[in-house]
């Protein structure tokens, strides 16, 4: 505990000039009562909405006021402000393009045509993550479907190799403004945007990706395999929820992220790929909080980046990956040549496996194709592989599917020191064990 703590503190002392730029939305406020305490009636609350336990966003138009009055009230726990990230540039698609439909002749387990440019799905010992041996003699209609939320710049849905693997809401009926499954949210027929909010502050449902980003993710888990169209998803049995979260230049605030995962839980999810995070924590909990609540009451592994900054988060943290959390499996990024990403974070302590993470092609808007690189990438390999995992195996619970991914890592001097397993993440291992 002492040494966690002194470590906090030198993070404050580190970042101590750049807190006093760090932007916060202006309206929202993150406010937790004591046990047994009922969030205080204000008149400087405009809406209060509870996320969990006893937690809730309080929404004002004069954040200050209202701040100072919460602090000074004794049945309030603690109070935050909802800080962005920070604007930074997503990983770019490199050489986009369109794949001619058609069949290859590379493997007896897949017919996507694109698929010799899928350098994952070779062996470990070629640098990839197994997962041609995986499909080996192994026929999938038997498996379990398993819906993974894409938290990210949104997603293509009606993509040649994603409208057929798009999770869509079965309480909701399309276009009509109603909320019908009465889930808080109107017309989410395929995931919400926390970006775009209603006069009421709901967030909305129109989850087009502006980028390209959430698009490659989703496509890099889940592309559908064995239809003759461009490339194939790691995971066999999969939906996507798609979830836009974070603008075209990232910066997404902590209360757009938990409730993105609190939504994706509620709503079936059972892996959450999280290819984003911030360099800074200003002490509230928010998102922790909320991915521990996710994976004990609802069974959710949420799959995080480890981050591009080519630094140890273990002394230098990231959020979320720095999280300490049962929950979370973080990915650091590798490279064809069988070794880390050159702009990889590490850490072994914080980062739990890697996997391939650059030059990875995958589907991006448009019936198009790409390569992209950076951690960003190396988290939905692992996210496919945890999915595909879960189908084979459903009755896995959160905490030994997390464990069953870092015993099965194909273990390696490359990465012995820079994550906590020593290894790249190994479906072919996994699916014998």
């Amino acid at each position: 505990m002492l040494k966690k703590c002194l470590v906090t503190m030198t993070l404050l002392v580190g970042f101590s000039s750049v807190a006093q730029d760090l932007r916060f939305h202006q309206n929202r406020l993150i406010v937790k009562v004591n046990e047994g305490a009922s969030l205080p009636h204000s008149e400087l609350i405009e809406s209060a909405k509870h996320f969990f336990k006893n937690t809730y966003i309080v929404r004002t138009q004069n954040l200050s006021q209202l701040e100072r009055e919460l602090k000074t009230d004794t049945s309030i726990a603690s109070v935050n402000r909802d800080y962005y990230a920070n604007r930074e540039a997503l990983p770019a698609a490199v050489d986009t393009e369109k794949v001619a439909p058609g069949f290859n002749k590379m493997s007896t387990s897949f017919n996507d045509p694109a698929l010799r440019k899928l350098w994952a799905f070779k062996s470990p010992q070629e640098g990839g993550m197994g997962v041609l041996n995986a499909y080996e003699n192994y026929d999938p209609s038997h498996s379990s479907e398993v819906i993974v939320a894409v938290v990210d710049t949104g997603v293509d849905y009606n993509h040649e190799d994603l409208k057929d693997v798009m999770w869509t809401n079965p309480g909701e009926i399309p276009g009509n403004g109603i909320d019908d499954d009465q889930n808080g949210y109107i017309d989410d027929i395929h995931g919400i945007n926390t970006l775009v909010r209603d006069a009421d502050g709901n967030a909305t449902m129109d989850i087009s990706d502006g980028h390209s980003h959430g698009t490659h993710v989703s496509g890099t888990i889940a592309a559908k395999q064995n239809n003759g169209v461009g490339i194939a998803g790691v995971a066999s049995n999969v939906k996507i929820m798609g979830i836009r979260t974070v603008p075209n230049s990232s910066d997404e605030t902590d209360v757009d992220v938990a409730e993105a995962f609190l939504y994706a839980a509620k709503n079936g999810a059972r892996i959450i790929n999280c290819s984003f995070g911030k360099s800074h924590n200003e002490g509230g909990m928010l998102v922790k909080d909320t991915i521990d609540h996710i994976g004990s009451e609802y069974g959710v592994l949420v799959v995080a980046a480890a981050g591009n900054s080519t630094q140890n988060i273990d002394t230098k943290l990231t959020y979320p990956a720095s999280f300490e959390s049962e929950s979370l499996l973080v990915v650091a990024s590798t490279s064809k040549w069988k070794r880390l990403s050159m702009f990889s974070n590490y850490g072994k302590k914080n980062v739990d496996v890697a996997a391939p993470g650059s030059g990875i092609y995958s589907t991006t808007p448009g019936n198009r194709y790409s390569n992209m690189s950076g951690t960003s990438m190396a988290s939905p390999n692992t996210a496919g592989v945890a999915a595909e995992l879960l189908s084979r195996n459903p009755n896995l619970n959160v905490y030994e599917l997390k464990e069953l991914l870092m015993r099965s890592v194909f273990k390696s001097r490359s990465y012995a020191s820079k994550t906590s397993t020593g290894g790249l993440v190994d479906l072919g291992r996994a699916v014998t064990e």
